[in-house]
């Protein structure tokens, strides 16, 4: 049998009960664009609510209270470019020691000098949305023709310019069938990292259909094949860290997993795309173990402070109380934190502290921050070799 490997999942280099690893500040929820899955539910005005420019900087100079290494900051939306003032807060970000990344919508103010000028301010990356592998598949989900073309130009735009370029997915039961030729497209064109987003019910996505238990798992497996040539993670799939481990387990053993046939499609999709062909990965990219509340935190348009975007519950507000506090000390992000509180599959599970499943799905589905994700289909000790894994995960993750 061969040894796996002795870093199977990443655990952030300080304490989550600290501070977090990342902090997502949705800068607008202004945006002309109508995804079909839009957490925000964005629209075209800005919120006369929103944070102004001493607002924001409140918020950058609270991120910065946490002491470094400081935690990512990515500005997000709506659309962060109807800003007028966004180029002068990265600029303040940075000034403070943040590494600042940004998150821009397929909009016409997705251009290669509004790159530039956010990356003269010292934005270090960039994350764009890919939901379709043509256009009309994309401009269908986004609701609005030409964001497809625009999406691609500032993709490349962005790596001309040399920023880091993250593509997000969002997958939904209409895209199943096309993630594996998003996923040569994202190969092809080149990308830092493919972000994979498990649907969450909460804004514009509860009106669409939620992923099947089995179809997660069939999506998670493929997703860890993938990273043998393709840097990838999930979003809300938090369940793809005991893919990660499960899949170190049985290679280590010279055995396969047995995914659906869904799994079987999207393998031989990608095969017949060429996908698996060529340069492989020298180092497969773990994942992180960072979960809502757990080393990761979002802060509103409004400057109230959420354990995620998906997360609609709010432990205070950055104008109230500082963000370090909020994140340290609210019932809620300690409650999340503690996987001994878990209730159902998920309390039972031996992957409850490196997994812990999504608390946004649980809450969206049964109103229960701590109940089971519903998007699990894993059975709590029925992995078969419990041992190795007890070793591993001990392993891993020190």
């Amino acid at each position: 049998m061969n040894r796996p490997p002795r870093t199977v999942v990443r655990t952030p280099r300080r304490a989550v009960a600290e501070r977090p690893f990342i902090v997502i500040w949705e800068a607008t929820r202004a945006c002309p664009l109508v995804c079909l899955h839009c957490r925000a539910e964005a629209r075209t005005a800005r919120d006369p609510r929103e944070l102004d420019g001493a607002g924001a900087r409140l918020v950058m100079d609270q991120v910065a209270a946490f002491g470094r290494p400081h935690p990512l900051f990515v500005i997000t939306g709506g659309d962060p470019f109807q800003r007028a003032d966004l180029t002068d807060l990265v600029a303040y970000g940075t000034s403070l020691g943040l590494r600042v990344a940004v998150s821009p919508s397929g909009t016409p103010t997705l251009t290669r000098d509004a790159l530039a000028a956010v990356q003269g301010a010292g934005a270090v990356a960039v994350s764009l949305s890919l939901d379709g592998s043509t256009a009309a598949r994309h401009d269908a989900f986004r609701g609005v023709p030409g964001v497809w073309d625009r999406t691609l130009e500032g993709w490349r735009a962005a790596l001309a310019l040399g920023l880091k370029v993250q593509i997000n997915t969002t997958v939904t039961r209409d895209g199943l069938e096309d993630l594996a030729d998003i996923a040569a497209l994202v190969r092809r064109e080149g990308a830092m990292l493919w972000s994979v987003f498990v649907l969450v019910p909460t804004g514009r996505g509860e009106r669409l259909d939620a992923l099947t238990p089995d179809a997660v798992e069939d999506v998670l497996h493929f997703l860890h094949d993938c990273g043998a040539v393709l840097a990838t993670k999930t979003t809300e799939g938090h369940h793809f860290r005991r893919i990660a481990l499960q899949r170190a387990v049985l290679d280590a053993r010279g055995e396969r997993p047995a995914p659906g046939p869904l799994y079987g499609r999207l393998v031989g999709r990608a095969a017949r795309l060429g996908l698996f062909e060529g340069e492989r990965r020298a180092v497969r990219r773990p994942p992180m173990d960072v979960s809502a509340g757990r080393g990761f935190v979002f802060v509103s348009h409004t400057g109230e402070v959420h354990p995620s975007g998906f997360l609609p519950l709010s432990a205070g507000n950055v104008a109230d109380r500082p963000l370090t506090e909020i994140y340290r000390d609210s019932d809620l992000f300690t409650t999340l934190r503690d996987p001994s509180l878990l209730r159902g599959r998920c309390g039972a599970c031996e992957f409850k502290a490196v997994c812990g499943g999504s608390r946004s799905r649980a809450y969206g589905f049964t109103r229960d921050v701590l109940e089971a994700d519903p998007a699990c289909a894993y059975e709590p000790g029925s992995f078969p070799y419990q041992e190795e894994l007890r070793a591993l995960t001990e392993s891993t993750m020190r």
